[in-house]
């Protein structure tokens, strides 16, 4: 079938049943942190503190990773994880979900776009309708947009399509009409466009991936990549945006405080930014968080396969199970404790230590679990593990 009529085909599938019109492990472990406590004095460096059920706003799955998905959530105290690689219509939707039944971890799924028919005309309305289906259909949960937008997918001419591209504005629309959140991507951190040597701070992780760095080629700067994102929140009000990664410059707190007083519409994420984060005085961060405590949620970036590993980044020596308690450890000693100079989750992202923030407990309830609850519209019950099924009968009934 030619795309043209894959296409008309597609339209026609998605009207029919909605009944509408026509990212292998770091470079070393992390040190030691100190284990949690087992008993009631809470954690080392909280003592008496009871951490609540966590939802991991920021991981990608795949589906062959469930089982050791499910021993990790259980040594880590995860309720529940948000699969932000949950596939498109006739590429993993359908899969997931029934997979998702009987799987051994508890999660739930945001729709990805598939950019392959971006070329032919309709294309934002395809994807608007395809991401109705993925959420009314199979218990989708919200739109995950990466990086690709601006930096990857282009268009018939073999030009980068900016952030900002009109032909998406039926997307993001049907997102806010849905009531979904849209987990978006945009830019990576400030090292990426400097020069890949020993003195770039990013320098071990960039040597690793050389194809991450974005110095001297073709490519819009960071600044016009951020303000592209931020027209796209500002034309879309109804829509809530997660802007990941700390909206994607951590570096600048300034910038992100400003982004979170400017746009009601959005929010933040801390996945994989806890090393930035943390370089900024204790008090700065803490009263951020505190200022914006129902506007930020918790992630990883945790990336769990067959065999495949991701602690917040990859790097060239393969991550284990044995990595993956510290690297939890690493995020509640930060956002717990108050300790000074202490080693941050993912060793790859820079060669420098962070200092705690001691968020209080209200502070870290919202964080943890109970704005992740608001934005997939789920309650406390929800995270509850489901029920086991009965045992297998040993006769056939009549």
């Amino acid at each position: 079938m030619t795309p043209g009529r894959y296409h008309r085909a597609f339209l026609l599938l998605c009207a029919t049943l909605l009944g509408c019109k026509g990212d292998s492990g770091v470079t070393a472990s992390p040190p030691p942190a100190p284990a949690a406590a087992t008993t009631p004095a809470g954690p080392a460096w909280r003592p008496g503190y009871t951490r609540p059920p966590i939802i991991d706003m920021h991981t990608h799955i795949s589906p062959a990773g469930l089982p050791r998905l499910a021993t990790i959530m259980k040594d880590n105290g995860i309720a529940l994880v948000v699969n932000l690689s949950g596939g498109s219509i006739g590429r993993g939707v359908e899969k997931l979900t029934e997979i998702q039944k009987t799987s051994p971890a508890r999660f739930v799924s945001f729709f990805n776009v598939d950019w392959r028919y971006r070329r032919e005309p309709g294309f934002g309305r395809l994807m608007a309708q395809s991401l109705e289906l993925a959420v009314k259909r199979y218990g989708y949960k919200g739109l995950k947009i990466s990086k690709a937008l601006g930096l990857g997918v282009d268009d018939a001419d073999g030009h980068l399509l900016p952030v900002d591209w009109p032909e998406l504005d039926p997307l993001w629309a049907k997102a806010g009409e849905l009531g979904v959140p849209v987990a978006i991507h945009t830019g990576d951190p400030k090292a990426f466009w400097e020069p890949v040597t020993p003195e770039n701070e990013r320098y071990d992780e960039l040597n690793v991936h050389p194809g991450w760095s974005y110095a001297g080629g073709d490519f819009p700067s960071r600044a016009e990549l951020l303000a592209a994102r931020d027209r796209v929140v500002a034309r879309h009000p109804e829509t809530t945006f997660i802007c990941v990664h700390l909206g994607n410059n951590p570096e600048d707190l300034d910038y992100v405080e400003k982004l979170l007083a400017t746009y009601p519409n959005v929010v933040v994420d801390v996945a994989a930014r806890v090393p930035e984060i943390g370089r900024h005085p204790a008090d700065r961060v803490r009263a951020l968080f505190v200022k914006y405590k129902t506007r930020i949620v918790f992630g990883t970036d945790l990336g769990v396969g067959a065999d495949y590993l991701m602690l917040g980044s990859v790097g060239d020596v393969p991550s284990t199970m044995a990595d993956v308690k510290p690297f939890y450890d690493a995020h509640w000693r930060f956002f717990e404790g108050t300790e000074k100079g202490i080693a941050h989750p993912t060793p790859i992202q820079g060669r420098w230590t962070i200092d705690a923030i001691g968020l209080p407990d209200d502070v870290l309830e919202l964080l943890y679990y109970k704005n992740a609850l608001r934005l997939l519209k789920m309650d406390a019950a929800d995270l509850a593990p489901p029920p086991s099924p009965p045992p297998a009968s040993s006769t056939i009934a009549p």
